[in-house]
Order: C-alpha cells, then sequence, then structure tokens
C-alpha cells in the first residue's frame, strides 16, 4: 500500500480528490479485520462508496486526505465531517471518522487529520463534533480525548463482531 515512512513524517493535507477513492476504501478496508474501528465486518468496494464519496465533495462535509511531502498521490490515512442525523436543526452537529494505513499509524497522522478538520470546523458552521468509537478501541479514544473531546455517552453491547458483544463510546467537542 504504502512504502515504509520514517518515525517521523512531514505531511501535506489536502482535500479529498477522485483519484484517492481507491486509497481510501484500502485504508478503510484494512481496519475491518482489526475489529477495532468500524462495524463492517467485510470489505467494501470502491463502488459501494461512491455515493459516499459524493456526499463529502461538499464545503459542508469535506473529506481530507494526509500524503508525505513530496508524494502527493501517496495516501496515509484520511478524515471526514459526516451528517449526524439528517434534520435541519443538527445541521451544525456532525460525526467525525479518521482511518490511517496500517503501515503508517503511530507517526501523528490521525491527529493532523483531526487537527485540521476542528481546524475548518467554525467556516463550516459546524459547533459540534462527535465521534462513536467502539469502547475497547483504547487508542482512539486516548487520541480524541488527549484533542479536547469528551465522553458524552455509552451504547452498552450494540455491536457483535465475531460473537463478542462489543460497545460503542460517544465523545464530542464543542466548537467555539
Amino acid at each position: 500500500m504504502t512504502a515504509p515512512l520514517p518515525e517521523t513524517t512531514e505531511l501535506n493535507l489536502r482535500l479529498a480528490r477522485q483519484g484517492d477513492l481507491a486509497a481510501i476504501v484500502a485504508i478503510y478496508n484494512a481496519a475491518i479485520p482489526g475489529r477495532q474501528a468500524t462495524a463492517d465486518t467485510s470489505p467494501v468496494s470502491v463502488e459501494d462508496r461512491l455515493q459516499w464519496f459524493a456526499d463529502h465533495q461538499v464545503p459542508e462535509r469535506p473529506l481530507w486526505v494526509a500524503t508525505p511531502l513530496g508524494d502527493d498521490d501517496a495516501v496515509l490515512g484520511w478524515a471526514s465531517f459526516s451528517t449526524f442525523y439528517g434534520r435541519p436543526a443538527y445541521r451544525g452537529t456532525v460525526e467525525l471518522a479518521v482511518y490511517v494505513a496500517p503501515d503508517a499509524q503511530g507517526r501523528g497522522i490521525a491527529k493532523a487529520l483531526v487537527k485540521q478538520l476542528l481546524i475548518q470546523a467554525p467556516a463550516l458552521h459546524i459547533h459540534t463534533v462527535l465521534g462513536y468509537v467502539f469502547s475497547h478501541n483504547h487508542p482512539s479514544l486516548a487520541l480524541l480525548t488527549g484533542m479536547g473531546f469528551e465522553p458524552w455517552g455509552q451504547l452498552p453491547h450494540v455491536a457483535v463482531l465475531d460473537d463478542q458483544h462489543r460497545s460503542l463510546t460517544i465523545v464530542g467537542k464543542k466548537i467555539a
């Protein structure tokens, strides 16, 4: 997927382009077997994600990718804002998603992507950012709480992955 990276990686953060979709899907699919980051249990296809990608080509719900400086085509990770609950009164509330390629994890890429989205939020009229994180996904919970997200709720045992009931922690952050 990507070449081995140095311990620290200088990043370019940019809005996703159509040509990035295969890499975005590959990064997402790489997270499925670990049963930590998604409730999908089998891989998705690029075709499965075409509408999702189109929904993120509007300014209000951006999809950002991280690439190493000097290689704008090597997607290392991605992050997006998605509409929450689909009702007009919730327009200023979004759900955050962030995924990083397995061989690029632990290098600050997820943090850089989340920070980029949080910086963009006020201009997008976003006042509340939510994260839905499996309660056993300690690295993601640590990342988000370290960036000012607070636990706002828990949905106990709402998912079944490999015959194990899993809980979902809801974290949230108000944007000034």
